[in-house]
């Protein structure tokens, strides 16, 4: 492996994970170039049915740094029979490329990697969370379901990987086992990205960019738009992004008489986008560590957010300025504020935020820590053995 990692020779790490969209897709791929970059030799294992287009560029883009390919399997979002079949590609493909290390993304992900057997060699086993199973209400059918699941991976798990304190914190809780290794790795933007975005001729009030699901808390910026309009404030919302709720949001919007006050458009990058509104508004109902508000704050955006999952670490200091979730009229007072306020108050705000996430959220760090990781691992299993190897000798 490289001597990042603590030894000569590169490893072989194939990242494992099912949808090629959103920000766990950003982190797979920001993670392949930089591995790459110092050495290693990486591959993906991914869906092959979803991310349409823009995933398929992204990868093909990626492709000639992937020393070890792009495999696409079908993969089911919950779960199904044909897991099994899935399951048995991901372990003979592990098996043929040598994979040493099987980093799991994700839930489904995670199950894939920590379950796949390669024969003639056992690699380490990384997880990394991304919110996932651990967004669930404890308490409820399917929190106790997944995380029973959870714990019982936790056994094929040689280094957790959690890119929040608050999915660790969940896992402690509710899935922990303190024999196993763990590190806090939060995600990272570059340096290019705090570059200021140049606004648009025509922007709108408002943006959401995410998926298009009542889970993003999208119904309570639909109530917080209805109540703005009605108290004076003529703002349109532009929302951008795809999901399995979208025809339902596009009948509740039209439902709500907002029809002409609301427009929908596919996903794409987002600094274009943000160049298109004035504020953006995030009202995520549950949260790991979205890269959308990283990206946001980065660009000095004026930013609505809720207080939930990992978004208080992004904001940090600020973090009293996040508004409770589930609360519409909360997100219409917030926007309020920034809407009322003096531009270049606003401007000092941002900035400060901006600078505190640069401080914070480095993509350099975030690569070296994920190898970090891994080579704690592989000392833990190193240490193990020499016990037994001792054991062995006259």
């Amino acid at each position: 492996m490289n001597a990042a990692v603590g030894g000569p020779t590169e490893q072989r790490i194939l990242h494992v994970f099912r949808a090629p969209v959103g920000g766990l897709f950003r982190h797979v791929l920001d993670l392949a170039r930089i591995q790459a970059s110092t050495g290693h030799q990486v591959g993906l294992v991914c869906d092959a049915s979803t991310g349409g287009e823009r995933a398929a560029r992204a990868l093909a883009d990626l492709a000639p740094c992937l020393a070890l390919g792009i495999t696409r399997l079908p993969m089911r979002r919950n779960p199904h029979p044909s897991d099994f079949l899935t399951l048995r590609a991901v372990s003979r493909h592990a098996e043929a490329v040598g994979a040493t290390v099987l980093h799991g993304h994700g839930a489904k992900g995670g199950v894939y990697a920590r379950l796949a057997v390669v024969r003639g060699v056992d690699p380490i086993r990384a997880y990394t969370p991304h919110g996932g199973s651990y967004n669930y209400k404890p308490g409820t059918l399917s929190h106790r379901l997944y995380m029973s699941i959870e714990r019982g991976l936790a056994l094929r798990t040689d280094v957790f990987l959690f890119e929040s304190e608050y999915v660790a914190g969940r896992h402690r809780a509710y899935a922990g086992d303190p024999y196993r290794i763990t590190r806090i790795v939060h995600n990272g933007i570059a340096d290019a990205e705090f570059a200021p975005v140049i606004p648009a001729e025509d922007r709108y009030d408002l943006l959401y960019i995410g998926e298009l699901r009542d889970a993003k808390g999208v119904p309570f910026l639909l109530d917080a738009l209805l109540r703005l309009r009605a108290a004076g404030y003529p703002l349109r919302l532009l929302m951008v992004g795809s999901g399995p709720d979208a025809d339902l949001l596009a009948a509740r919007v039209v439902e709500m008489g907002l029809g002409e006050a609301v427009a929908f458009e596919p996903p794409q990058a987002i600094r274009a986008v943000l160049a298109r509104g004035r504020i953006m508004v995030v009202p995520s109902l549950a949260e790991s560590l979205p890269y959308v508000v990283l990206e946001a704050a980065a660009a000095c955006q004026p930013l609505v957010a809720t207080n939930v999952g990992g978004i208080p670490e992004i904001f940090g200091p600020a973090a009293s300025q996040l508004v409770p979730s589930r609360d519409g009229k909360a997100l219409a007072d917030a926007i309020t504020k920034i809407l009322d306020a003096d531009p270049e108050t606003t401007r000092l705000r941002f900035e400060a935020l901006a600078a505190s996430v640069k401080a914070r959220f480095s993509m350099t760090r975030m690569g070296s820590d994920v190898l970090s990781g891994y080579a704690a691992a592989l000392r833990a299993r190193a240490e193990a053995a020499r016990p037994a190897i001792a054991s062995t000798m006259p």
